[in-house]
């Protein structure tokens, strides 16, 4: 009896192991033949002009053979990581019992103790969490894919595919983003600081902190020392090399919202294996010249804007105890950079700080908007009399713009914006998009704010009322009153008012429509129908839910850039509506056309209104409320701000190009603050954007007005009678 308890103990315990492995090691994945196999090349977007601007691709990097890795970094990354790497057969029982004891020491999974080998198969294959459960599986993987791999294949894949921080994946692109040159140029004290990034790239990045960067490139340098990889000699002599680092300008980041928008495209189109394996060609409507501009002229608007609110204050503090020794990391910086700094010293007018390696002036002028300060209450205080070493201390950490890269470094203070924004840009004959930014900065917060932010447009939504009476018959010169008027639904009243709070009493449309007047508007929009403003914008292209009612006139619809942005094109392009096309055509490896997208226009508004408005909205540029958007050349548009400064908008276009500029945040209850209308906060931001991008082009005007289109109605001056029903479920709304 006991013998065979014993025995179906024995049993039970052989089957509840089977099945515990059964169940741990049922998704491991086949090793056989993994270093014979060739990545899929993935597919490939280019720009308009045929620029590579991204991949979408399962292996990423730039993949590049071992006998092209230099030694020096072959032995710093085993020295650092794995220093038993040649002896070991994937698993390195001394460092597992070293890692053991850290771990019961700590009473937690804190050490890692994992091979190369070990690593790559985590990279390969796994989840990054630490589980007991997922060390088993990345043992039993390291074995496996040493047997079937030479340690040289192992460290060719593994230095392939690490990741070096700042969205960097192996070796060869984490040399080019760092150094500027490809890693087989690069020296041992440079391979020492590439090695050192690999334990916790974000922490060792020289571009976050120069001190830890270089404090671990000397950790990696003596172990390579200690492993007898160098010479004491050679060590020193590394040590005291200046590494010289590039700008960190990682180009991808130009195009992040626009590709992230061409990937959901394709797979509207294609299954994720097309995409991802599939070597397809995505041949794409951006201007990557135009791309590079918009970002620069979001990111400096966003930031203008967000100085004008007032100071924050550092970011941070740090001991400067070893920030007086000579670095032996330098950066070579180009005017305009954006960094973070240390204050060193500080003075009543200049500050000195070490920023990227290089030290530099903070002199009282170049911060002279930091008097405006924001208190951790929200309260804000202004310094009378105001002096550098009011806000700031030795040792504090600073954001700063290198101003001047001559002979002297000059710092002007910065801060990074809460704000965000969206610009799009449009060619309005074809519907091709030129450039899309969907928010400050896509490694902050990848929500493309230029396609799927729906906010209010406020007075940029004018346009379509004004459009809607010109088609009924109106001109610009007739007139409407400028005087009170109130609503009433139920119990409720609303009475409209202007931004200046003023009422100019009778006003011609084109004035009303230049100086963003509320109040004639609504009157307008009265005497028209709200349908008919309703239909006309359907027709140009606006496909959100739109109240019916009088608010709609002063923009109540929440529209995505985008939408809002394209349905603007109407009025460029004669009255024909465009849809908006980022991708023109893809074909897969052999050239064969698998989508093609050709522009597609239609009949919306007759082209008369669309020249009517043109002209109307020359005005608002001129004289209006959009002055800040005159460059000098031919361009019109509009301002809009919703309730409570909330939203920021300016659209604007010429013959060639139709942008839209949204600035606000991400919290719809924040206000940008008293004043930020659309005409000082976006129109500026749209301004240095077009200007820009227009530098090199054949400026094209609009065609001349012809004179006695429409057919002229008189608007009613004496106040309407008040009508009910007309704002229901909005608030007031004053926009501008």
């Amino acid at each position: 009896m006991k013998i065979k308890l014993i025995l179906i103990t024995i049993t039970v315990i052989i089957a509840f192991l089977a099945g515990a492995g059964f169940a741990l090691f049922r998704d491991i994945p086949s090793i056989k033949d993994f270093g014979k196999i060739k990545s899929p090349e993935g597919t490939k977007v280019y720009a308009e002009d045929g620029t590579l601007i991204g991949e979408f691709k399962i292996q990423k990097g730039i993949y590049v053979p071992i006998k092209q890795i230099p030694k020096h970094l072959i032995d710093a990354v085993i020295a650092v990581e794995d220093s038993r790497f040649w002896k070991h057969k994937g698993i390195d029982y001394i460092g597992i019992g070293r890692a053991l004891i850290t771990d019961i020491l700590h009473m937690k999974l804190k050490e890692g103790g994992s091979t190369i080998t070990q690593q790559l198969a985590k990279i390969m294959f796994l989840t990054p969490e630490k589980t007991i459960s997922r060390k088993i599986k990345e043992a039993y993987l390291a074995i496996k894919i040493e047997k079937e791999l030479s340690k040289e294949k192992i460290l060719e894949l593994y230095l392939n595919n690490v990741y070096l921080g700042h969205g960097v994946y192996g070796v060869e692109m984490a040399s080019r983003i760092y150094f500027g040159k490809s890693v087989n140029q690069i020296t041992l004290p440079e391979a020492a600081l590439l090695a050192g990034l690999i334990k916790a790239p974000n922490a060792y990045s020289p571009y976050n902190d120069l001190v830890k960067a270089k404090q671990r490139q000397e950790t990696v340098l003596l172990r390579m020392e200690k492993e007898e990889l160098i010479t004491p000699q050679e060590r020193k002599r590394a040590s005291s090399q200046i590494i010289h680092l590039s700008s960190l300008r990682i180009t991808t980041e130009n195009y992040n919202y626009f590709l992230e928008y061409v990937r959901k495209q394709l797979e509207e189109n294609f299954d994720i294996e097309k995409i991802y394996k599939g070597n397809l060609r995505v041949y794409t409507t951006l201007n990557h010249r135009a791309q590079i501009f918009a970002q620069k002229a979001l990111q400096e608007g966003l930031r203008d804007v967000d100085k004008r609110m007032g100071w924050r204050g550092p970011v941070g503090k740090i001991s400067i105890k070893n920030e007086k020794q000579e670095d032996k990391v330098a950066f070579t910086p180009s005017q305009g950079d954006i960094s973070r700094g240390v204050v060193l010293t500080v003075t009543a007018n200049q500050a000195v700080i070490k920023a990227r390696g290089l030290r530099g002036k903070l002199n009282l002028a170049d911060a002279q908007w930091a008097s405006k300060i924001i208190e951790p209450s929200g309260k804000i205080k202004i310094l009378k009399n105001f002096k550098l070493t009011d806000i700031l201390s030795p040792g504090d950490l600073i954001m700063i713009k290198f101003k001047s890269v001559g002979k002297e470094i000059i710092f002007s203070l910065e801060q990074e914006p809460e704000i965000e924004g969206a610009l799009i840009a449009i060619d309005p004959q074809t519907g091709y998009i030129k450039a899309m930014v969907g928010g400050y900065s896509f490694q902050r917060g990848e929500f493309n704010r230029a396609v799927y932010a729906k906010r209010q447009p406020g007075s940029s939504f004018k346009p379509f009322v004004y459009a809607t009476a010109i088609e009924k018959g109106f001109k610009p010169e007739d007139i409407i009153l400028d005087e009170p008027i109130s609503y009433k639904t139920g119990l409720k009243e609303w009475s409209p008012s202007n931004y200046d709070g003023e009422f100019w009493g009778e006003i011609t449309l084109r004035k009303a429509l230049a100086f963003s007047r509320n109040v004639p508007t609504v009157r307008l929009a009265e005497t028209l129908g709200v349908d008919s403003i309703i239909n006309l914008s359907k027709r140009s292209g606006i496909t959100s839910e739109m109240p019916a009612d009088l608010t709609l006139a002063l923009g109540s619809a929440s529209l995505s850039p985008l939408e809002l942005t394209s349905a603007f094109a109407v009025f460029a392009n004669g009255g024909k509506k465009i849809k908006p096309i980022a991708i023109k055509y893809v074909t897969d490896s052999s050239g064969k056309v698998l989508l093609q997208n050709d522009p597609q226009l239609e009949d919306a508004i007759a082209p008369e209104t669309a020249s009517i408005i043109t002209d109307m909205l020359r005005d608002v540029v001129t004289y209006g409320t959009g002055t800040r958007a005159n460059i000098g050349i031919p361009v019109v548009g509009k301002t809009g701000t919703s309730n409570e400064f909330r939203d920021a908008w300016f659209i604007g276009y010429n013959p060639q190009l139709v942008a839209g500029v949204w600035v606000g945040y991400d919290d719809m209850r924040k206000s940008l603050g008293q004043g930020e209308a659309g005409g000082r906060v976006s129109a500026p931001i749209w301004a240095q954007f077009v200007k820009e991008v227009l530098s090199n082009s054949e400026i094209q005007d609009f065609k001349p007005l012809e004179t006695g289109q429409g057919k002229k109605e008189n608007l009613k001056t004496e106040p309407p009678k008040s009508s009910s029903g007309t704002t229901q479920g909005i608030n007031s709304i004053m926009p501008r």
